[in-house]
């Protein structure tokens, strides 16, 4: 063995502790070979290197070391896009803002497809649905689809429906639908299971080449907010709409270029056979297919969550949102895996989709055991419990796979949703924790953008990272500590990966993925957390960003 690099710090969080201490990591190849006290490593490499010469040595002074974060939850195709020149992400203001932010984007790309992802018209003023007319104004001859920020709901325009094939006459799939005027003409919008069937047409406009551009500037995104993981995973339920590129991954694996960890978790379905060809194909430390992605429910802001109890703000009686895929159905898909001992991640956000998933769970788990390997199942998002379920995750070690800026995208909607009762179950982080429950952290990028401080901050100050509201976090009884926060964000998102005995923290044997940030968020002021810069990140022991 060789010591290759020595990093020191006087703030090294290992993850081990609440607290960040002198230490001094020393890497040999891709692994941590010893971390420690600085005169018990340097011991170590004098012995270690005695005939092979000394090591590079990164002494970051004050600057805190800490384990690499792991983005547990992001659709990296859709980001790169996103994140790209080829197209544009917003809010807006009001449907003639997102009209003129459109103009400004399309000046920009003068042929083809215009899009755009991010708009949320309940966060508007006046807050109605827009429809094509808008864009038809500004964009005649052009196809336009911009993608709402929960990524349910597509806004078309009349060129872009022509396109698609879409008329008065057309018929949704299953779970989907068109919004229609009174005389029956689309208005433009085109909801869930509807929207996201369209959008390989939509995304096919983009060739091979410029999608792994895109890639490649990702992860200069994810290496610049100090992440050297995540879990790539399916974007919806269908046949051949996962959107995972594994194809691209080891393209950018072959020539060097993946600064990030890659783990691939396409659709559940009867067929595994594409699944197993990734687990078998890509059994590297870079680039891995540790399970499935399924999908029980919807959102709670369109009423497509699958909930108990009506919503408080019902649109019609026994408006309870409804399983995407039937719960015999999903049944069958996780029992299948279970045999096969390979983890399932289903996104569940209504408190009827989370219990009848841990139904299945924990069926799974009684007749199959515990998943072999240090595998764990995950729910994903799990945004409204029931209070029985709080203690059964834990239980059946499921891993509660949560994105913490998702708390204030909808400023007042939770309460509007589900009522003041209901809320107080409503991303209970401090309350899983005391459970036991293993919570991981990510973004659900492009959702949110990849920021790893806002990530925390939301997390440990329960507040908004862009307008810090509401003052004094929003149920601030459910706010977690600064330690607990960083170890959702790095082991949490390892174990949901199955990588926990690699990745995570600082440890001999432990793959060498590091970030080095320019303060302490274990001990600064909570308001300079998002003031944070990341001044280097590692990946297996390779620098793969420096301010």
């Amino acid at each position: 063995m060789h010591i290759d690099l020595v990093i020191e710090s006087s703030r090294v969080f290992t993850g081990t502790a609440v607290a960040a201490t002198p230490s001094a990591i020393a890497i040999a190849g891709d692994r941590i070979a010893a971390v420690g006290p600085h005169e018990d490593v340097s011991a170590f490499v004098r012995e270690t290197n005695s005939k092979t010469g000394a090591p590079e040595v990164r002494d970051f002074g004050d600057a805190l070391v800490l384990p690499g974060f792991h983005d547990s939850h992001l659709h990296f195709f859709h980001s790169a896009i996103y994140s790209s020149p080829f197209a544009t992400t917003f809010v807006g203001k009001s449907e003639a803002d997102c009209v003129a932010r459109m103009r400004a984007s399309a000046a920009g790309r003068p042929d083809g497809w215009l899009l755009a992802q991010g708009w949320r018209e309940y966060r508007w003023n006046p807050p109605i649905m827009p429809t094509k007319h808008s864009l038809d104004e500004a964009f005649p001859d052009r196809p336009a689809a911009l993608y709402s920020g929960d990524a349910h709901t597509l806004w078309l325009n009349s060129t872009a429906l022509r396109e698609l094939g879409l008329t008065c006459d057309s018929v949704p799939p299953s779970g989907g639908s068109y919004d229609r005027f009174e005389d029956g003409e689309l208005t433009g919008i085109v909801r869930e299971a509807a929207a996201m069937a369209l959008m390989p047409r939509i995304m096919g406009a983009f060739s091979d080449a410029e999608v792994t551009n895109a890639y490649r500037g990702f992860f200069s995104t994810l290496a610049r907010n100090g992440v050297t993981s995540v879990c790539d995973l399916s974007l919806m339920a269908h046949p051949g709409l996962d959107f995972i590129r594994d194809d691209i991954h080891a393209r950018l694996l072959a020539s060097g270029e993946l600064t990030a960890r890659v783990h691939l978790f396409p659709t559940l379905l009867d067929d595994m056979r594409r699944f197993e060809n990734m687990r078998e194909k890509y059994t590297g430390p870079s680039l891995q297919a540790p399970g499935f992605k399924q999908f029980f429910d919807g959102v709670s802001s369109q009423h497509t969550a699958w909930v108990t109890k009506p919503y408080s703000n019902a649109r019609f009686p026994e408006d309870c949102g409804r399983p995407t895929v039937d719960a015999a159905t999903m049944r069958e898909y996780v029992l299948a895996a279970a045999a096969k001992g390979y983890p399932v991640r289903i996104h569940t956000i209504g408190d009827a989709a989370i219990h009848a998933a841990l139904d299945i769970f924990e069926e799974a788990r009684t007749a199959y055991g515990p998943l072999p390997e240090g595998r764990r199942n995950c729910l994903e998002h799990v945004e409204n419990f029931l209070p029985e379920d709080i203690e059964r995750l834990a239980q059946l070690q499921v891993v509660a796979a949560v994105q913490p800026p998702h708390m204030t995208l909808d400023p007042g909607g939770p309460e509007h949703d589900l009522g003041s009762e209901r809320v107080r179950l409503m991303w209970p982080f401090r309350t899983l924790l005391d459970a036991r429950t293993v919570l991981a952290f990510g973004t659900d990028s492009p959702v949110v953008d990849v920021n790893s401080m806002d990530v925390l901050y939301a997390a440990i100050a329960r507040q908004d990272p862009v307008t810090h509201d509401p003052a004094g976090g929003w149920l601030p009884e459910e706010r977690i500590g600064r330690a607990e926060a960083l170890r959702a964000y790095t082991q949490g998102s390892a174990a949901a990966a199955g990588r926990r005995r690699e990745l995570g923290t600082l440890e001999p044997g432990m793959l060498a993925d590091l970030a080095v940030l320019d303060r302490d968020v274990l001990a600064c002021d909570i308001d300079d957390i998002q003031k944070t810069r990341v001044l280097a990140t590692f990946m297996g022991g390779r620098c793969a960003f420096e301010a």
